[in-house]
């Protein structure tokens, strides 16, 4: 900013920059620091804004091998009409919906209920073996995973010798469209509760101690220490992961539900992700499953968006 004496008025007045907030003089100065975010400036150029670019092109094209992305006839809007009138496309749309509401009903208590028990451990030990516990799940692959259900849930797997031990009939519960939805949530629980243990525990490490000092003066017994202390001083984070979350809700995991699910469960296992690589690779429909994918990541804006905007009004906080 410029400063000048106005005589008259005896007082500084300020001029504005032509230049905005651009800094001529201050990027020559530092030039071998935007010299050094160079690389991951050009990193973010070509893997990813170059590829979002792409998609957003080729959605709205007719996409042919011998035309390429570039030289494909422009359709317009006609990919999504397509979709659109489509009755699987809804099939595939509802189950998405309610496997990723599934995933986030059943799976966003458990993490903070056990930060909250283990933060709570006097036994270090005990704590330490705990975290480890719940923590290796977490760096399996799915395929690992998937071989771990197998094995307890097959037709000559744990639990139907447990049932048949007790006099009970064997289940077929890999190809029991009933069970697909259980077994898919179960197993996400188990992988990924740790992940969510660990940032909980975290966010529970920057609570202020003399706050549970303080509650205990005053008679609050532990229940009431975590209403009060725990649960205010962990709403950041949660508001965060449950944002994140919504924004997620057309993504219902892809990898886990390829290795899952099987024809006789497509009726309650085929999400969009899914539905886009059978069409994509299967069918070679580049451009509609192209749509598909845009779709997804407009509606994940608008919750991301929607739901910070409602959590900022209601509560005063957000995750920007």
């Amino acid at each position: 900013m410029e400063y000048h004496d106005n005589e008259m008025a005896g007082r500084v007045v300020r001029r504005p920059n032509p230049l905005g907030w651009i800094r001529v003089k201050q990027m020559k100065r530092f030039w071998f620091i935007y010299l050094l975010i160079t690389p991951v400036l050009v990193y973010y150029g070509i893997f990813r804004y170059y590829p979002m670019l792409v998609q957003v092109t080729l959605a709205f094209k007719d996409f042919t091998l011998l035309g390429g992305i570039w030289h494909s006839n422009w359709i317009g809007f006609d990919n999504f009409t397509h979709i659109f009138s489509k009755d699987e496309f809804y099939q595939v749309l509802r189950n998405t919906i309610a496997i990723s509401l599934l995933r986030l009903a059943f799976g966003f208590l458990p993490p903070i209920i056990l930060a909250i028990l283990l933060y709570d451990l006097h036994s270090s030990l005990l704590r330490r073996i705990s975290q480890t516990l719940l923590y290796i799940p977490h760096f399996f692959s799915w395929v690992i995973m998937y071989g771990l259900v197998y094995a307890l849930f097959s037709n000559t797997g744990l639990v139907n010798h447990l049932l048949e031990e007790v006099g009970g009939k064997a289940q077929n519960f890999l190809l029991d469209a009933n069970w697909f939805r259980p077994l898919l949530i179960g197993s996400a629980i188990w992988k990924e509760i740790g992940w969510g243990t660990i940032i909980y525990l975290a966010g529970m490490s920057m609570i202020d101690p003399s706050l549970y000092d303080a509650a205990k003066i005053d008679g609050a017994g532990p229940l009431k220490r975590i209403w009060h202390v725990t649960l205010p001083g962990l709403q950041s984070v949660m508001i965060f992961l449950f944002t994140l979350s919504l924004g997620g809700i057309l993504n219902a995991g892809a990898e886990q539900i390829l290795l899952f699910y099987n024809p006789a469960t497509y009726s309650v296992g085929d999400v969009i992700d899914t539905y886009v690589y059978r069409q994509g690779l299967g069918s070679m429909q580049y451009s509609m499953t192209t749509a598909v994918s845009l779709f997804q990541s407009v509606i994940g804006l608008i919750l991301v968006l929607s739901s910070n905007s409602i959590s900022k009004k209601w509560t005063g906080t957000g995750i920007w």
